[in-house]
């Protein structure tokens, strides 16, 4: 780059139409100073003399500072510009073109400081490969010509983050105890997937009576019902106008509780009838052979699909509007008689189901909330935010409501569950999720940090196992201590292959005791061997 010394003007250093580069900058310091007669300037005597002098002034202001020579390399410089100056034939006056040389004098030194790094940076790149071959990991290939020297880079590089990755592993290990390798297909495997939405999956529930089956909750504005054995769809609710973001169940009757984008909550009830269930296939031969994942592509929404041909339930029993922003999540508190919402209005509420009646209103949250649970036999409420706080909320007294704020994250907690015992189980965005004592919250007894966001998370009632759904497509299982236990297998044919929204534990059932759902628009149910996981462990 030059820069010009009458009016300040960076232009783009090149030749055009034969032209040299000093020509070039004096014609555009012609066209922006507006003096062109044929190609000349124009201008007397006296009016030279004085740009002259001027010129001598402004030059000093022109200079770059950043400047690497030596007093006898300026010397030098100088008495090879003076002999350039002398052997050419220019219009320009003497002191421009000595000030245009010392900038193109400068650019050059600029120029050669870059390619010293890059040679430097050259090097390192060999030793890294060098490294590696040592270590046993060869890299094929001759001369590093621009394309292959760009390949071998990445591919080192690739190599080295994954060293970096193992080593921060290793050093947070000693906070969640020690990491274990990918658990075996034996111990953790797919057993169904349940596809037919149209778009991502939010949540997912199972009924905690009979018949039993998977409920999900979707972005295309529909709640759907599965058969768990079969994986058929068996109804569909289409009541909501928005994303259905939340479903729970009624702990006895045959109800079931969705939030929803359109900034309500129904309750609706449905009945279903389990279809028959075929003989047991080969799982193995299941997973290779009916379970492609690769193969099938993502559509555009266009109605088609296993839950458009069920029969729909399209008119609540009860809708809950009391929110003037989008409803993220719902339950019901124990007992069945009243239910709780949480929303993007920074307030949660609580309602009479009977009467539809809105019953007390939980603000105190700075931001947004993201998700709310009930204690399985206790009036507590536990409401998450984007405030990087959850709140514990206490309807055991009627008299008296009281709140306790948990400040444990540094990013959005997305989820904060209720264990059997006394004990919460929170998620955030800032790749960790911690355990906490409901009769000591001042610190979490136990934190898990992982290497990234984790979602809505799931406690299984009986061996008190998290399961962490994550940004990655990953879903990794740990026990109530931070002692890593598997991590759920995925591959191009298994697994999810987009963000996993939600996580829910099924004890009840023997073989599929687990489900999953994410943004690949489909659930996925596992059979997890917990006897022989916490045997490994």
């Amino acid at each position: 780059i030059t820069c010009l010394d009458r009016v300040n003007v960076y232009y783009p250093v090149a030749t055009l139409q034969g032209k040299s580069i000093k020509q070039q900058c004096y014609d555009q310091n012609n066209k922006a100073s507006g003096r062109h007669r044929g190609g000349m300037p124009v201008e007397s005597g006296s009016s030279a003399a004085a740009r002259h002098t001027k010129q001598k002034r402004k030059s000093h202001s022109l200079s770059i500072r950043r400047s690497n020579s030596t007093d006898q390399e300026q010397r030098t410089v100088t008495g090879m510009q003076r002999d350039m100056l002398d052997g050419q034939d220019s219009k320009l006056p003497l002191s421009l073109r000595s000030n245009l040389l010392d900038l193109f004098g400068q650019i050059e030194r600029e120029f050669e400081n870059l390619y010293i790094e890059n040679l430097e940076l050259r090097r390192e790149i060999d030793t890294l490969n060098e490294r590696l071959v040592s270590e046993g990991q060869t890299i094929d290939g001759g001369e590093l010509s621009k394309g292959a020297l760009k390949a071998k880079a990445s591919h080192s590089t690739s190599q080295l983050s994954q060293k970096l990755m193992t080593t921060y592993k290793a050093s947070t290990s000693k906070i969640v105890s020690s990491f274990k390798a990918t658990t075996s297909r034996a111990v953790c495997q797919i057993l169904r997937e349940y596809v037919g939405h149209r778009d991502g999956i939010w949540d997912l529930a199972v009924t905690r009576n009979s018949p039993v089956v998977l409920g999900t909750a979707s972005a295309d504005h529909s709640a759907a019902l599965w058969s768990i054995e079969t994986g058929k769809c068996l109804l569909r609710y289409a009541g909501h106008a928005g994303s259905v973001n939340s479903i729970k169940f009624h702990p006895t009757e045959q109800m079931a509780l969705t939030a929803s984008g359109d900034q309500t909550a129904h309750i609706w009830r449905y009945m279903v009838q389990l279809p028959v269930i075929p003989p047991l296939a080969d799982i193995s031969a299941l997973c290779d052979d009916e379970l492609d994942f690769s193969d099938r592509e993502d559509g555009d929404g266009d109605g088609e699909g296993p839950c458009s041909e069920v029969p729909t339930i399209r008119v609540a029993t009860t809708t809950l509007k009391s929110h003037q922003g989008v409803v993220i999540a719902a339950d019901w508190l124990v007992g069945g008689k009243q239910v709780v919402t949480a929303s993007w209005d920074r307030a949660a509420n609580l309602y009479e189901v009977e009467t539809s009646e809105l019953v007390h209103t939980l603000t105190g949250h700075d931001q947004e909330l993201t998700h709310c649970c009930t204690h399985p036999s206790q009036r507590l409420v536990v409401t998450s935010s984007r405030d990087t706080t959850f709140r514990l909320w206490d309807f055991r007294d009627p008299s008296i409501h009281s709140v306790n704020v948990f400040q444990g994250h540094t990013d959005t907690v997305t989820s904060a569950v209720f264990t059997v015992g006394d004990n919460v189980v929170s998620g955030s965005d800032d790749r960790t999720v911690k355990v906490w004592d409901l009769k000591n919250m001042r610190s979490p007894i136990a934190t898990i940090r992982t290497d990234s966001a984790v979602n809505r998370i799931s406690v299984s009632a009986n061996q008190r196992i998290i399961a962490l759904p994550h940004d990655n497509r990953q879903v990794r299982l740990f026990d109530m201590t931070g002692v890593r236990l598997a991590r759920l297998p995925r591959s191009n044919r298994q697994g999810h292959r987009r963000m996993v929204c939600c996580s829910v534990w099924n004890e009840e059932n023997a073989s599929c005791n687990l489900f999953t759902c994410g943004f690949d628009r489909q659930a996925i149910g596992w059979n997890i061997n917990i006897p022989a996981l916490l045997q490994e462990k």
